[in-house]
């Protein structure tokens, strides 16, 4: 689950997606949290000469049969396995209502040391990573008010030799000893040939897009010093 990410500034977003400079002014934080207003990249509605735009949201998606804009659950990520099963998801996705989530790094607690050390995640190219996301607009029945949001994707990273590395480590209660099957959870990063597949595909293209960012893209390092952590199993990603 990531809760903490950085956008990159509004002319890049413009730049890297394409979509020109004649969006109204828009402003966010520098460090984006669940619940803060953030941008992200969607489908145009009719298409045309700009078949993207620019949107900004709240990160937490809210659910069409949601009664305020103030969702009493989480909603700023959502798993992957289960976008047909949650009432909160199932719509948004099988109506193909995906989105990609400009990032210019995004964190990550890692616990190998016993305590929580944020690391944060930068593309080894240096480019901004394209996370994946879904959006909805809800509107307030009363005013007629639209209100953008968004949600970020989430798969299972067990397998996976660096995320699988952050968060904390469920235990099981008899042996407090790490359970076999842990659900460490990963973004996912939707790679610039893709982009299309993810946008403007089926269903059924854009669940073959979810997996955990490659080994090769990830940039990690912890905010601060840590001396006692170990960095000899992934020495080529954080060297």
């Amino acid at each position: 689950m990531c809760t903490r990410y950085i956008p990159p500034q509004e002319r890049d977003i413009e730049r890297d997606w394409h979509i020109g400079n004649r969006n109204p002014y828009r402003w966010w934080e520098e460090v984006l949290h669940p619940q803060y207003e953030g941008p992200f990249v969607r489908r145009a509605p009719g298409g045309g000469a700009r078949p993207v735009e620019l949107v900004i949201g709240q990160w937490g998606l809210i659910p069409g049969f949601s009664a305020t804009p103030r969702v009493a659950f989480t909603t700023s990520n959502a798993r992957s396995e289960e976008l047909l099963h949650k009432p909160s998801y199932r719509h948004p996705w099988l109506r193909g209502q995906r989105c990609l989530i400009p990032a210019v790094s995004f964190d990550e607690p890692c616990w190998e040391t016993g305590a929580n050390v944020w690391w944060r995640f930068h593309r080894a190219d240096g480019r901004p990573w394209a996370l994946a996301g879904l959006w909805n607009t809800w509107i307030d029945r009363a005013t007629g008010q639209p209100f953008e949001s968004y949600s970020m994707l989430t798969v299972n990273a067990d397998d996976h030799p660096v995320m699988c590395r952050m968060h904390k480590p469920k235990l099981d209660p008899t042996t407090r000893r790490p359970r076999a099957h842990q659900d460490k959870r990963s973004v996912v990063s939707i790679e610039a040939r893709d982009v299309g597949a993810w946008l403007f595909g089926t269903v059924q293209q854009a669940q073959l897009l979810l997996t955990p960012p490659p080994v090769e893209h990830l940039k990690g390092e912890p905010h601060h010093a840590i001396h006692d952590l170990d960095l000899r199993t992934t020495p080529q990603l954080f060297a």
